[in-house]
């Protein structure tokens, strides 16, 4: 299986790890440290050292609460860094929901839109409809950021996520989008409880059923805090085990910001035979 993008077709035989660069400065997971141009430039570079395969910048914090951006200010905060990524020989992710931004990254040359709205805004699935190549990335979110974690509710969270996805996935065909170009996410910690999300991990194999490449993002999320008691800063070792879980499970893409632990649990399992065939 191949996901196809802007410059790449991304090969998924093996589990892709997707490095999480946040251009922010209210991260949930780092505080800000990466929000100057020249940080986040930086961190690209060190993700790459560490074996990341994809980048993926963001300039919208969507930690819940969070304050949105206009397109102006998410310009300026991703397209200095957006330009160096695109000189690096990987696969660039843009983390974006905003139509302008999604137009200035392809001009760019931007592999993938990673959209944690599923190109919902006025005028974002048309403008990835317009490209001849690039890839994208549909999430499920229940609400918006600032309030998605306010009693987040499903009767079966596993069955409504994967009708959602499969009706948006259908949507974004229609628009002329094709199917090697799209990878689906369930957004685990997008409007969801530990539970929900638990649940969505034990039965991955429901959401591979829709037969679009899976990519994951469990990495620092507060479920794992609220299992192991651990702060955002300490989630390290139970972020990883929720990875390999994942790839267990049959996911492709794992969307991390510990890319060297997870490179090299990658590579401890692939030498013991556990990764999936």
């Amino acid at each position: 299986m191949h996901w196809l993008t802007t410059r790449f077709g991304i090969d998924l035989r093996r589990p892709q790890v997707m490095g999480i660069v946040n251009a922010t400065p209210d991260s949930f997971s780092d505080g800000g440290r990466h929000a100057t141009a020249e940080a986040a430039q930086a961190h690209c570079d060190q993700l790459l050292r560490e074996g990341a395969d994809i980048l993926d910048i963001g300039g919208e914090s969507t930690r819940p609460g969070a304050r949105q951006p206009d397109a102006d200010e998410e310009l300026a905060r991703v397209l200095p860094v957006l330009r160096h990524a695109v000189t690096l020989g990987v696969p660039v992710s843009v983390d974006t929901s905003a139509p302008e931004v999604m137009r200035a990254a392809l001009d760019l040359g931007v592999d993938i839109i990673n959209d944690v709205r599923s190109l919902a805004r006025p005028g974002a699935l048309a403008t990835v409809a317009a490209h001849p190549a690039c890839g994208v990335c549909l999430m499920h979110m229940q609400g918006e950021p600032g309030v998605m974690q306010q009693a987040p509710h499903y009767n079966d969270v596993v069955h409504e996520v994967v009708a959602w996805l499969r009706h948006r996935l259908a949507e974004v065909r229609a628009a002329g989008v094709v199917s090697a170009r799209i990878a689906l996410d369930p957004g685990i910690g997008f409007g969801k409880t530990p539970a929900h999300n638990w649940a969505l991990l034990q039965r991955q194999a429901e959401l591979l059923a829709l037969d679009q490449p899976l990519l994951v993002g469990w990495s620092r999320k507060s479920t794992l805090g609220t299992l192991t008691g651990r702060p955002v800063d300490q989630r390290l070792v139970p972020s990883v085990a929720a990875a390999l879980a994942s790839v267990h499970r049959g996911a492709q893409v794992l969307r991390v910001h510990d890319v060297a632990a997870t490179v090299d649990a990658l590579k401890v399992w692939a030498a013991a035979g556990l990764l999936p065939a």
